[in-house]
């Protein structure tokens, strides 16, 4: 008898999310649970997000725009660039599901960071493509000198997560300019900034600089980081104007729901939830660092709004307890780091809860 899926979607091993809130209280017998697991804002979405939300609810009735319209030119004069050049997806999620799709052929192959952000491998075999991945270098970081050596293959794609996720680590520009340059023009590119907007550091480069010279690079971002609309569903890509005329062949109808686009075009609007956001995490990022170090574990710079944090052993049972104590965090054995957790940046207060009973647990 004919299996029913192919051999790929038979070995596939699904992504595994944050373990929800509710989940837990019922699992542990707790009310009083924080999540600081999947890199969401602790300050949730901004008021006018919601208010554009709530408004645009009242015509559901009613099909969305399916081209974005307002959102798209909204980002053409946030980002400075041109309305042609933006394509506007159901998160990142779906453009990269939307590349792979329209951009390679079952014999193509895709260059992979070991340990990076684990969707790209799961889109990559959902639709039956080969990949090769190069491993980190010390330090949790992409190796782009090891992964440049691989481009004499050819590859059809190559994706960078820049700051990294599940490390929370960065290239730099004179690492990304060295690397580009030795592309060829028949690999697309995919730089996923995700994390942009939470970046401090000089030398972090910004991927919109590379598109006028270079049509084979794509640059996603989201809305749901920084933005608080993780629910929402809204990401975009920055790209050649001829690349998104493909996307938009091969996209399905209204995938972008018309409240998704309301809170995204409002969001995009309020810069003072942005900033208080962004000091936010930076002061989260520090106090983690700083007492997590001097507890003496492995905590790599992190340019995102969450930590990694290497125990040195297997982290499955620090998880567990710490689930005990009422504490959502990330175990990322699943992406190759056994004795690691990702623990997303919190409210003041939550970011102490969850130190505290680290030390307690260890």
């Amino acid at each position: 008898m004919r299996p029913w899926v192919p051999e790929y979607i038979e070995s596939l091993k699904p992504y595994v999310p944050g373990k929800p809130i509710a989940e837990t209280r019922r699992e542990y017998g707790l009310s009083d649970v924080i999540k600081l697991a999947s890199n969401e804002n602790p300050l949730g979405p901004s008021k006018v997000a919601l208010a554009a939300l709530r408004d645009s609810a009242t015509t559901l009735e009613l099909y969305p725009d399916g081209t974005c319209h307002d959102l798209v030119q909204a980002l053409a004069k946030h980002l400075g660039r041109s309305p042609a050049e933006i394509f506007v997806g159901s998160g990142s999620n779906e453009i990269i599901e939307l590349l792979i799709r329209t951009f390679t052929v079952p014999e193509d192959t895709a260059l992979l960071c070991r340990g990076s952000f684990l969707m790209y491998k799961v889109a990559l075999q959902a639709h039956g493509r080969n990949f090769v991945e190069i491993p980190m270098r010390d330090g949790f970081a992409y190796d782009l000198t090891a992964m440049a050596e691989r481009l004499r293959d050819k590859p059809r794609l190559v994706f960078l997560a820049n700051p990294d996720n599940p490390t929370g680590t960065a290239f730099g520009r004179a690492e990304l300019e060295v690397f580009l340059a030795q592309v060829s023009p028949e690999t697309l590119v995919i730089l996923d900034e995700a994390y942009f907007e939470y970046v401090r550091w000089a030398e972090y480069p910004n991927g919109l600089d590379y598109l006028q010279r270079m049509r084979n690079l794509v640059v996603l971002r989201t809305f749901s980081k920084i933005y608080g609309l993780a629910g929402a569903r809204v990401g975009y890509g920055v790209m050649h104007p001829e690349l998104v005329g493909y996307l938009h062949r091969t996209r399905m109808p209204f995938n972008v729901a018309s409240v998704s686009q309301a809170a995204g075009l409002a969001a995009l609007g309020d810069g003072d939830h942005v900033k208080a956001t962004r000091e936010l995490n930076l002061e989260s990022l520090e106090y983690f660092e700083q007492e997590l170090t001097g507890i003496g574990l492995n905590v790599p710079k992190s340019h995102a709004n969450f930590v990694f944090v290497d125990f040195g052993r297997p982290a499955g049972p620090l998880y567990e307890a710490l689930l005990q104590k009422g504490i959502i965090t990330r175990p990322v054995q699943g992406y190759g780091f056994p004795n690691a957790l990702r623990i997303s940046t919190g409210l003041p207060e939550q970011n102490r809860r969850c130190v505290a009973a680290l030390k307690s647990v260890l």
